[in-house]
């Protein structure tokens, strides 16, 4: 138990303000005495502490799950069916950006931790990788930061998965609707260049949006796919300016997409549409990009007028102390919530949790009727862009919580 307390207070430090991080290890701490009666729900993960994937655990994954701890032990604990409460136990690895430490932790907090939860790891690389671990050891998998068309597939092979994030159909058929309207408009020529991270989410993203494109008119004059490790965009860039093309797409992951940034700033490379990947809706993008932002589009979104969206921002900004990004973070807090109601209705069984996650309807920072459809979140923002500050979804026209995109973007300043 002393080697927990030391791990998450180390991991608090990296992470959390100082008030955020007493409140957190004020809550360890009473975990931690509970734990020795054995009356606390344990809950483990894996998440990228270290290694190239630990900017977007930093970001969308761990700070919800410290969030959504520090939340139900502050209330008292979990709530199980005859009334009373457990509170939670963290127990916690690096996986090290690792697809192979990944499943051994999974492994190992299955088989030897014996956790009655485990939550899933950042990145659709990462879920794939651990999915059948899961589904064996009868975990359900709340796979809340991972892209995938085959989310219907895995649903029949791992009946206790859940995807929250969508499919690259769905992403690149948001964006092909924005592309064909600017196109019509006059706004934008016939022609993409387009690039991507051989890894799970630029495979999915990049798979997809090839033949949506072709199947809307569109040109693909400039296709590049690079390795997870490349941090160096010169070359690409000037390609993809050579190509004559209006629309430039990154499928990116979060090191990439800062640097095409920055390095797009340097090489004057400013198309009228410039889409990238993951982490262009975290909020420290605007800082990455010096402040030029305005029009860069990206996955997600969020609607400013919603209520509950706003009330989530706020408790995560006063807990974490930074805002959580404007994509993936409100998605994996509302499948905590739907996990600690379902532990609230039927109890501590893998099983009965996951059948109602399943069929239940829940309260959650989507909507007070959040469902799942064939073990899968279907209501989300597609499609973002920064406008006059804030990451705003948008779509064509606009119009149910969506806001008009603009077109085309403005020059970097």
């Amino acid at each position: 138990m002393t080697s927990f307390i030391a791990e998450t207070a180390g991991a608090v430090r990296r992470l959390m303000t100082r008030g955020a991080a007493a409140a957190l290890l004020a809550s360890v701490a009473s975990t931690a005495a509970l734990a020795q009666d054995g009356d606390t729900v344990k809950i483990g993960y894996a998440v990228s502490k270290s290694g190239p994937n630990a900017g977007g655990s930093d970001m969308t994954v761990t700070p919800n799950y410290q969030l959504w701890v520090e939340e139900v032990n502050a209330a008292g604990g979990l709530k199980l069916p005859d009334g009373s409460q457990k509170m939670i136990e963290v127990i916690e690895y690096d996986d090290r950006s690792s697809a192979e430490e990944v499943v051994r932790a999974v492994e190992r907090l299955a088989t030897q931790d014996e956790v009655d939860f485990i939550l899933p790891p950042w990145g659709t690389g990462f879920n794939l990788a651990v999915a059948p671990l899961m589904a064996k050891f009868g975990y359900p998998h709340l796979a809340g930061a991972a892209v995938t068309d085959k989310a219907p597939d895995f649903v029949k092979r791992w009946d206790t998965s859940f995807w929250f994030m969508g499919g690259s159909v769905d992403y690149v058929d948001a964006l092909t609707e924005i592309l064909v309207a600017q196109r019509e408009a006059g706004t934008i020529n016939d022609q993409i260049a387009m690039v991507s991270v051989a890894d799970g989410f630029g495979i999915d993203l990049v798979k997809a949006a090839r033949p949506a494109f072709e199947a809307a008119g569109f040109e693909v004059s400039y296709d590049k796919t690079f390795p997870p490790e490349t941090s160096d965009f010169a070359t690409i860039l000037g390609e993809a300016g050579n190509a004559g093309a209006d629309t430039f797409v990154a499928f990116s992951y979060p090191p990439h997409t800062f640097a095409l940034t920055k390095q797009a700033k340097v090489a004057g490379f400013n198309p009228p549409v410039f889409y990238l990947g993951v982490g262009a809706a975290f909020p420290v993008y605007p800082g990455i990009a010096g402040g030029s932002v305005e029009g860069v589009m990206s996955l997600g979104g969020i609607d400013p007028n919603n209520e509950l969206t706003m009330a989530y921002r706020s408790k995560h900004e006063e807990v974490v102390g930074r805002a959580p990004d404007l994509w993936g973070s409100i998605l994996v807090y509302a499948s905590l919530q739907m996990l600690a109601q379902s532990i609230e209705r039927v109890g501590l069984d893998k099983a009965a949790v996951a059948n109602e996650l399943s069929t239940g309807s829940f309260s959650t920072v989507l909507g007070e009727e959040t469902r799942l459809e064939n073990n899968q979140l279907r209501a989300i923002n597609w499609i973002g862009q920064w406008q006059d500050g804030n990451f705003v979804a948008v779509s064509a026209d606009g119009g149910e919580g969506k806001a008009a995109v603009k077109l085309p973007k403005p020059g970097w300043e």
